[in-house]
């Protein structure tokens, strides 16, 4: 009896569908690679979109990766595929982070439901409602990381302060470092191109009051007609962590990230994301949540919730630039 492969149109969709996760400054480090005749779908991470200074392990390419990943899960389950997921599969070649197998017929856990919010999601830098986020909302999320893997802490009043002081702290080191300074303009003067990078329509408003933490791509610079605006209060900041921290939790990170965040806008919520003071190792332990145990002891990334006004998307790039399809001819 013959096997059914996904066929190339509807792998280049499904791909299509994965880069519109989020990444790290929207680099957007991953290519594909499938191989028709075997059916066989290759991520690797694309080491010329790293960033020494703010990434120096590839942790943030291997969350962004992740997530491309749980997007394209998302869309061949919603064509009736389920996409079996191998991670890590060759020790001697780490930028190969997983093969992808396709089979027609859906999962038993029907993601196919997130697929509306992988065009929805948006990585918002506006100001949000000092509106509370409904606690059944917010265990929601909480399991929609646990199905992935992953744990999602809600932060209390006192450690959102502590996690403030944190990005505090990590946004002035990055804003008195040439290095990150350098690394961060290239990712927002590549945008001008028009398919990566932080374009200055989404750098969001100048903070003049509030305590949201938002990263601030302007790093003093005068950005022309760029407004100033007050932020909420009371953010609501939740902490996504695993019980380990090696690459394959990384990439588990990305996968949760990025089911809470279509999770999230399913439910009318706005988000963004935060990895300034996780990009420092003596800062990113003040993100773990003390009460979690060893369930969520390596805090992965900050996530911050409420609900905001709809902001554009950021450029992509082509899939024809991140796909390539190997020639059967040549098998």
């Amino acid at each position: 009896m013959s096997v059914q492969r996904a066929s190339v149109e509807s792998v280049t969709d499904w791909v299509s569908d994965a880069t519109m996760a989020p990444s790290m400054h929207n680099a957007q480090p991953w290519r594909f690679r499938y191989r028709p005749a075997a059916g066989v779908l290759q991520l690797r991470m694309d080491k010329t979109r790293s960033m020494p200074r703010s990434d120096s392990t590839n942790r943030g390419m291997h969350l962004s990766c992740g997530a491309a990943l749980f997007n394209l899960r998302v869309a061949a389950a919603r064509a009736g595929w389920s996409a079996p997921v191998t991670l890590l599969p060759d020790p001697a070649e780490p930028v190969l982070l997983a093969i992808v197998e396709f089979a027609e017929h859906a999962e038993n856990d029907d993601i196919s439901a997130l697929y509306p919010a992988i065009g929805r999601r948006r990585s918002s830098r506006e100001p949000f409602a000092d509106e509370p986020v409904p606690g059944a909302l917010l265990d929601s999320l909480s399991g929609a990381a646990r199905s992935e893997g992953a744990n999602l802490s809600v932060l209390g009043e006192w450690q959102v302060e502590a996690v403030l002081d944190a990005v505090a702290e990590a946004q002035q080191d990055e804003s008195l470092s040439p290095e990150a300074r350098e690394e961060l303009a290239r990712w927002t003067a590549s945008a001008a191109e028009g398919d990566d990078g932080i374009p200055v329509y989404a750098f969001g408003p100048h903070r003049y009051d509030g305590r949201a933490p938002v990263r601030d791509f302007a790093l003093g610079r005068p950005v022309r007609q760029r407004r100033s605006a007050v932020f909420e209060s009371h953010p609501c900041l939740a902490v996504l962590a695993t019980a380990r921290d090696r690459p394959q939790d990384w990439l588990l990170s990305g996968q949760a990230m990025e089911r809470v965040l279509l999770q999230a806008a399913l439910d009318g919520l706005s988000t963004s994301l935060n990895s300034q003071a996780l990009e420092r190792s003596e800062l990113r332990w003040l993100l773990r949540d003390p009460r979690s145990g060893t369930t969520a002891a390596c805090p992965q990334m900050l996530l911050r919730l409420g609900y905001g006004p709809v902001v554009p998307s950021t450029p992509r790039r082509a899939v024809s630039d991140v796909l390539d399809v190997e020639d059967e001819s040549s098998v």
